[in-house]
């Protein structure tokens, strides 16, 4: 990218304004044989003709290291010819999906702390938004796919679950405004989601469609009190789910539906920023419509950004036809690339202009300060800009975060005479996907160094549970489940309810740790006895790993 100027929107051809609203997926590793997903993931011939000639807008980055993004991102900047968004996923931080950047616990324990204590939940969501922000830009990325904003108020919710603030339309909304405030300390877009509101499914609409049944009042009350809080705040982009809700449209779902994006959101909202898609190629939508009509119908419905389209070249195709045969009018592509043009100088020319202030304060300010990090460099480089990455601060926020939201139950610690040829049985979603456990995790670590033998296990495990009176041990069972896009469920799998039952039938429970999903701890807790510790955390990261384990063995010397 030579320039961050922007080009008048009329010496562009209707098919170079139709690309600037497609934002493709791509792989954040920069070579080929390390994409992960090529099924959506093109190779780079492939990727830079999409940017150089074809023009889209904008990619979705994941994969890779935070430090391996910051010059994936400049290469792919070079091949523009007008600045592109360069959009990620990273609701719990940047190190969620690229490594060494700071991964923040889901958002639900922010939601949990703010039900002892709102003012530290409202700090800690600003303090989030803000350390997600900066770390964003420092990498390259210019447009955060967040905050959820979904209110999780089905406990089977397979797809939202721990990624909402809570449960509740109030909280969600307090701690929404919370974090896009702490964002919009720098020149980073941000994304309420899913609208109108995907909170109350069981269905995963990667998969299937969801239906919602509820009235307009209904909606009205909770579903859409926390996208009006964010519009309110200033968020710069909605995206839409893929969800039918017959009290709108009975025929499209909400991501093509005129009646829900349009009249809803833009007109009864007022919301004036850019409307975006949730990804084009998942299967509620995929299952139903063809590439070329899915891109139609939604930009007839009022998006502005496609996102993810199944072939980003025939979707601009489709729509260059159904604006030359008059089905779309050229004003609504042009209302669209406006947004995009207003959104893109807020990313460039605001980055140029306050990146050189100084911003807000020092980590030395941290407990008090919304935003305890450095100042933002003009033009983030690698490697200058990377101080910003990782930082201490940063570090403690998640910490507090984790410990303040951290919950136990039974008899506490556990003893240590109950340590003696004890096994250490850790079960997960999927072993081949766990970025969290690995040699070196405190769940595996901690529990060897006390005397444990370690055993694995996922949903695709067939591991011997011995019958009762049979060899017995003692066992710390360690469950890491949460919601999963893609997975489909985000409750108990049979192998995790088979060891907990044996477990406990055969007196072998020694104590339970739950890393994710709250639902699960209110599950179990009705059949633990009181005397059988158990520890409820909705991280499942590292940090979290340790601080359960620190406050459960907490009289024991090897865990300090």
């Amino acid at each position: 990218m030579k320039s961050s100027h922007l080009p008048e929107i009329d010496t562009l051809s209707l098919k170079e304004q139709i690309a600037q609203m497609v934002v493709v997926r791509a792989s954040g590793y920069l070579f080929d044989h390390e994409i992960k997903y090529p099924q959506w993931e093109s190779p780079a011939a492939k990727l830079q003709h999409l940017i150089s000639d074809l023009g889209v807008g904008g990619v979705i980055l994941l994969g890779g290291s935070a430090a391996e993004l910051a010059l994936r991102s400049q290469q792919l900047q070079s091949w523009a010819k007008i600045p592109l968004l360069v959009a990620a996923d990273i609701e719990e931080g940047v190190g969620q999906r690229f490594s060494s950047a700071t991964w923040f616990p889901p958002p639900m324990a922010i939601g949990a702390v703010a039900q002892k204590n709102l003012d530290q939940a409202l700090l800690y969501a600003e303090q989030m938004g803000a350390i997600i922000a900066q770390e964003a830009l420092a990498v390259g990325i210019n447009w955060i796919l967040a905050p959820v904003v979904d209110v999780n108020n089905n406990p089977d919710n397979p797809v939202i679950n721990i990624r909402a603030f809570g449960e509740t339309p109030e909280i969600v909304s307090q701690l929404t405004a919370a974090f896009i405030k702490g964002a919009k300390n720098y020149p980073a877009l941000t994304t309420a989601k899913h609208f109108p509101g995907h909170g109350d499914t069981a269905v995963d609409s990667h998969l299937e469609l969801p239906l919602i049944p509820h009235t307009e009042e209904r909606l009205a009350e909770i579903e859409l009190a926390p996208f009006a809080s964010a519009i309110a705040t200033g968020v710069d982009a909605v995206m839409s789910a893929h969800l039918l809700i017959p009290a709108w449209d009975e025929h499209l779902p909400a991501t093509l539906s005129h009646k829900i994006l349009t009249e809803q959101l833009r007109h009864k909202l007022q919301f004036e920023g850019l409307i975006v898609t949730d990804a084009l190629v998942m299967g509620a939508i995929t299952s139903r419509y063809g590439a070329e009509e899915t891109a139609v119908l939604a930009v007839e419905a009022g998006v502005d950004i496609l996102l993810m389209p199944v072939d980003a070249e025939t979707a601009i195709e489709a729509i260059c036809d159904a604006v030359t045969s008059g089905r779309i009018p050229p004003e609504r592509i042009r209302a669209s690339v406006e947004r995009i043009w207003q959104a893109k100088g807020k990313v460039f020319e605001e980055h140029r202009s306050t990146g050189a202030q100084e911003h807000r304060s020092t980590g030395a300010e941290s407990q008090n300060s919304p935003c305890p990090l450095v100042p933002l460099s003009p033009c983030p480089q690698v490697p200058s800009s990377f101080y910003q990455i990782a930082q201490p601060a940063s570090f403690e926020t998640v910490d507090r975060i984790l410990r303040d939201s951290t919950q136990a139950f039974g008899s506490l610690p556990l003893r240590q005479e109950k340590l003696i040829n004890s096994r250490n049985l850790i079960l997960v979603d999927d072993l081949l996907d766990c970025k969290y456990l690995s040699r070196q995790a405190p769940a595996v670590t901690i529990p060897q160094q006390l005397g444990y033998r370690t055993q694995l296990g996922d949903s695709r495990s067939n591991l011997p549970i011995i019958p009762s009176g049979e060899a017995l041990q003692p066992t710390l069972l360690q469950i890491f489940i949460r919601g999963n896009p893609f997975r489909g469920s985000a409750g108990l799998t049979q192998v995790v309810e088979d060891w907990f039952k044996t477990l406990l039938t055969n007196g072998e429970l020694q104590a339970l740790v739950i890393y994710g999903s709250p639902y699960l701890k209110n599950q179990f807790l009705p059949f633990l006895p009181p005397e059988i510790p158990c520890i409820s955390t909705f991280g499942q990261i590292p940090t979290a790993q340790a601080i359960a384990l620190e406050i459960l063995f907490a009289n024991n010397p090897s865990t300090r």
